[in-house]
């Protein structure tokens, strides 16, 4: 959830691409009204100054605090908790999810879940916490589901590629009886407004935090993709009120000359792609909390620390010929299952009209079709357009990762903007979209729709599976 408010940092920053204009100074400090009321007063040895220029590391905290919590005297929860590295230098924004359930020293209070710190002593607490663990910290971002909402609705919805059902209705109740957020979210590529992208990022019923870690994550790359500085600035008045309203962060008690410095900052980071450092797995203790020996955290941060984004290849350039593997000669991992794959699309193959319904004939070995696939549907663009589209689902065979297959007649889905390149294999040109050296996404233009398959949330998907699953893709009864 904390995604989009860790773009909530690029709402601010962006306030202005202008901002170095002395005249826009004046219109800046009236804007900046609204933003000033989130103020949230920090200690100078918890969150130090920062020289102008110089990467800045931001905790976001989302703040888990329910209706009618505050009245039965229930403390906020640190629902999530992410850290962003903005260094315009590195060609690259870092972020790393911190799981809720990490053991370690919160001051003043021994070892407990990292998540604790932030209910006995606020966003200052959990700021420690955090420092901690060896991470630095120059800013924090307090954000507030319902501001989530709202800033998602005014900045018109976001185009989510869902990888699975997502739901939730708390029938029957759970053994612990802790009842999770309701939810009902059918999958496939669509556009997700507040209330339903809040219940998306904020799911945890059968997820571990990691999985959840990485659908957050994706979740803010689709919408940092889709929102640009331009919109940002068109209706700064309205998001700045919403995130004073529904946020606190220290960068607010900040000069004109320092909040110009850091809006900067931002939008100069805000051009280069979003590079997600995995938290390593770790073991689980006596009590449910996770337990990573201080050698592996350690070299985690120093991989956050480090992050270094790589100059992405003009796609103009004449697409790569892929040598073609040998006929029936797939990716280890994978298996030819032609059969399954046909009966499985078959009952929504004779309903669609104008889409072809193309099914991967090679699929992962230990996983399988999941239950609620396929699924056809229509989507609008946001000129109120309709589009037929359909998803398949497979289970890769570890708990909540899932890939897919995605048809969708629309010549310009916003999801497939800026491929990282495009490689030729027989008679189709693909398009490849990387997280690191994963390949996270491939698409294919058909003659009337586009085609893709999209990776599990965590990228289980191997280069060489991605890429055989997507050459399999046919038609019933080629």
């Amino acid at each position: 959830m904390i995604k989009r408010f860790a773009l909530g940092s690029v709402i601010i920053m962006a306030l202005t691409a202008v901002s170095v204009a002395t005249a826009a100074l004046l219109e800046l400090d009236a804007d900046l009204d609204p933003f000033r009321r989130g103020a949230l007063e920090v200690s100078e040895d918890i969150l130090p100054d920062v020289e102008p220029g110089k990467p800045r590391t931001i905790l976001v905290l989302g703040s888990d605090r329910r209706f009618g919590d505050k009245k039965a005297g229930i403390p906020p929860r640190s629902d999530s908790m992410l850290v962003v590295r903005l260094d315009p230098a590195k060609r690259a924004t870092a972020v790393m999810s911190i799981p809720r359930d990490l053991k370690v020293t919160v001051p003043g209070h021994g070892r407990k879940r990292i998540n604790t710190a932030y209910g006995t002593g606020g966003p200052q607490l959990a700021a420690k916490a955090v420092k901690g663990m060896g991470i630095e910290v120059n800013h924090i971002v307090n954000v507030n589901f319902g501001g989530f909402q709202r800033a998602i609705n005014r900045l018109g919805c976001v185009y989510a590629d869902v990888d699975r059902r997502y739901f939730n209705d708390n029938r029957p109740p759970v053994a612990s009886k802790e009842n999770y957020a309701t939810i009902n979210l059918k999958p496939g590529y669509q556009r997700l407004c507040g209330g339903d992208s809040l219940d998306y990022v904020r799911f945890r019923h059968l997820d571990d935090d990691f999985v959840r870690a990485a659908r957050q994550q994706d979740f803010l790359r689709q919408l940092k993709a889709q929102v640009g500085i331009g919109q940002l600035w068109g209706d700064r008045r309205e998001l700045l009120n919403i995130f004073g309203k529904y946020t606190q962060t220290d960068i607010a008690r900040g000069s004109n000359a320092k909040i110009l410095g850091f809006i900067k900052l931002v939008i100069e980071a805000s051009k280069n792609p979003i590079a997600e450092v995995r938290f390593p797995a770790g073991e689980e203790s006596s009590d449910g909390g996770l337990e990573v020996s201080s050698t592996e955290l350690a070299r985690t941060i120093r991989r956050f620390e480090a992050v270094r984004g790589k100059r992405t290849p003009s796609t103009r350039k004449r697409p790569k010929r892929i040598k073609t593997p040998k006929k029936g000669a797939l990716a280890s991992g994978l298996t030819l299952a032609k059969r399954e794959g046909e009966d499985h699309v078959l009952g929504i193959a004779t309903k669609m009209r104008g889409l072809d319904v193309y099914f991967p004939k090679a699929r992962v070995s230990r996983g399988g079709y999941a239950r609620d696939s396929p699924v056809s549907y229509t989507i609008k663009d946001r000129g109120g357009s309709k589009h037929r589209a359909y998803r398949i689902v497979l289970s890769h065979g570890d708990n909540g990762q899932y890939y897919g297959v995605q048809g969708v007649a629309w010549s310009d889905p916003p999801i497939l903007k800026n491929p990282t390149d495009r490689v030729r294999m027989r008679t189709r040109t693909y398009q490849r979209y990387f997280d690191g050296k994963r390949i996270r996404l491939i698409a294919w233009k058909g003659p009337k729709a586009w085609y893709w398959v999209s990776n599990t949330l965590s990228q289980k998907l191997s280069n060489a599976q991605m890429m055989d699953i997507a050459r399999s893709l046919q038609r019933i009864g080629e």
